[in-house]
């Protein structure tokens, strides 16, 4: 399921405390990120354990456009995770919305 820029800023403004990471590069991270945490894309099996936890729990994931983040959620929704969402866009969308 996917999550709109609109919902998600709406939401990180409330401060709502989210499951949130970010799937681009650790340069792309370092040169803008809104506060999720880094796993890479390629790296994201290797940090299964630490996510067990949050197998039926909300998972918001973004990268530059949406098809990293994307391919994030369908490895996920693959391992057993029920509610792990998609942000259309990413990160390009977001700061486009922050712009109007």
């Amino acid at each position: 399921m996917d999550i709109t820029v609109a919902e998600l800023k709406e939401r990180l403004e409330k401060g709502e405390d989210l499951h949130f990471y970010d799937v681009r590069e650790e340069h792309e991270y370092e040169e803008d990120n809104l506060g999720a945490i880094l796993i890479p894309l390629a790296e994201l099996p290797d940090h299964l354990d630490e996510l067990e936890d949050l197998k039926d729990s909300e998972i918001i994931i973004h990268c530059r456009s949406g098809a990293r983040s994307g391919k994030a959620v369908s490895f996920l929704e693959s391992r057993g995770f029920t509610n792990a969402r998609n942000v259309v866009g990413g990160i390009l969308a977001f700061r486009e919305l922050e712009e109007q």
